[in-house]
């Protein structure tokens, strides 16, 4: 293999053999897991004088990529050629699956060299496999899947608190035993909790014990785009083949089925085959089957056939523990007081958590500083500019469902009822004087609400706190909680 290409009238065999070049450099660079993760499935599609294009099974792949190593993408490219030549990424599904299916590892692996060559490779990341069917490669994912498994998160990784003990128990029981002792599993909770964390350890475990199986991963919107399409173009056979022959079935935000009456009754269909032949079924959600807008009551209640789990938020000591094993992973153990401060402010999400987390430890290197509370209050800055406490939306919300006995879809619904449109103003009020939000982006956030209706619930809920002196008590314990100050303030300021 030569070490760069001219490409004076680029042709096919120019393709493979820049190809070859680029993965060989990308493998030494990134090392055989990183490639194995992130390349090993993309493919190329075209070169000319100008552009190199690959082509990426996914969104998410294609978004990590651009964004993590583009350099080493185009520094690779680079030293393939004899002249500069840019890279462009794309998504191209198809293109990826085709040259699975129909020609198995067509172009240059670099895991397939010498026999050592593939022991180590194999031995790094059971990816860099030959495919043993279609459309998969031994130890990874069908390359259907909307997803790449990040090599970190594994059950091993996931720190285990109060807040998500019954889900990692559960999501680790459903991996060891795929297809009979929690089937279907049904994870919800709100963003940044960790359900992708736990549903790809379940995946990382599975294929650890069964590195054959065929699991498929995919998101709620996938599976409603792929059912589309296969109605317009009349090919709902391969549509039901590509989800219908699998061993596990992932599905992520399944609440997205909501209003939509075909794409719930196929996916009613699949679910019944998949369960009849003892396939595992993980499905994640923002809320339980029962609050899902819309949904068929068949499948709330084919979901409640295995088991149902919250995720809830972090508590202190879980987020503290968080930081700690971010930290240590990356090789910059933090201090615990350290440990303590991010915990303190950063209090709904663990990706904000491990965002955090990578942000004091490249300003640590770039400022040749040890880590402490006061280079952190330094690189965490606008992350730390208010109080412990302050409110956040999940904060409101909790405080409002809580308060009230209900649920987040119905203050996002369309009931009307008066035990929902009362909380549901009390709610939008909160969060015009509590949240740096527009009234449209209120509106939005329930239900897609017109900004008038936004108003309307403020001036309602000012007009009769004024009057009444029980809704001033509701209004003051909430603002006492949420640490949003004193009422009056509220009272004084305008709309």
């Amino acid at each position: 293999m030569p070490d760069s290409i001219s490409i004076a009238d680029p042709s096919a065999d120019d393709l493979v053999n820049v190809w070859a070049t680029v993965a060989e450099h990308l493998h030494k660079k990134l090392g055989p897991q990183t490639y194995a993760t992130w390349f090993n499935l993309c493919v190329p599609v075209s070169l000319d004088k100008e552009v190199f294009t690959l082509a990426c099974p996914n969104n998410f792949t294609h978004t990590w990529v651009e964004e993590n190593y583009m350099d080493e993408l185009q520094s690779s490219v680079t030293a393939g050629t004899t002249q500069t030549t840019s890279t462009a990424l794309i998504v191209d599904q198809e293109a990826c699956a085709k040259t699975y299916e129909e020609n198995g590892r067509q172009f240059h692996d670099p895991g397939t060299g010498s026999d050592d060559d593939k022991s180590a490779t194999a031995s790094a990341s059971p990816g860099t496999s030959r495919p043993s069917g279609p459309g998969r490669l031994n130890g990874a994912l069908l390359s259907n899947s909307d997803f790449v498994l990040n090599p970190t998160y594994t059950f091993e990784d996931f720190v285990i608190g109060p807040c998500n003990r019954f889900a990692a128990a559960l999501a680790t029981g459903a991996a060891d035993q795929p297809g009979s002792t929690y089937n279907p599993l049904f994870l919800h909770g709100s963003v940044g909790v960790g359900k992708t964390h736990l549903l790809q350890g379940l995946c990382h475990r599975i294929l650890k014990n069964t590195p054959e199986s065929r699991i498929l991963y995919v998101s709620c919107e996938t599976f409603v785009n792929h059912f589309v399409s296969a109605l317009e173009r009349g090919a709902t056979d391969t549509f039901r083949d590509r989800y219908r022959h699998v061993d596990v079935l992932v599905v992520d935000d399944i609440h997205l089925l909501a209003n939509k009456e075909r794409t719930q009754d196929e996916f009613f269909h699949t679910f019944n085959q998949l369960y009849n032949e003892q396939k595992q079924i993980v499905l994640s959600s923002d809320a339980p089957p029962k609050e899902i807008p819309t949904l068929h009551a068949r499948l709330v209640s084919r979901f409640g056939w295995g088991i149902v789990a919250e995720i809830e938020a972090p508590c202190t000591e879980t987020r503290m523990a968080i930081v700690s094993r971010k930290s240590r992973d990356r090789g910059k153990p933090f201090p615990t007081d350290v440990n303590q401060l991010i915990a303190e402010y950063i209090v709904d999400n663990v990706r904000e958590l491990e965002g955090a987390v990578s942000r004091l430890i490249a300003y640590s290197e770039m400022a040749k500083r040890d880590v402490t509370t006061d280079l952190a209050r330094e690189a965490l800055g606008d992350l730390l500019q208010t109080t412990p406490g302050t409110p956040s939306v999940d904060g409101v919300v909790k405080a409002v469902t809580k308060r009230y006995d209900i649920k987040l879809v119905d203050l996002q619904g369309k009931r009307r009822t008066k035990s929902i449109v009362w909380p549901r103003q009390i709610a939008m009020f909160l969060f015009r004087k509590l949240l740096p939000w527009s009234l449209e982006e209120i509106g939005a956030y329930f239900g897609g609400r017109d900004h008038s209706t936004v108003l309307h619930a403020v001036d309602k809920v000012m007009m009769r706190a004024r009057a009444e002196e029980g809704v001033r008590k509701e209004l003051t314990v909430l603002l006492t909680d949420l640490g949003g100050g004193s009422l009056e303030e509220h009272l004084e300021k305008r709309r």
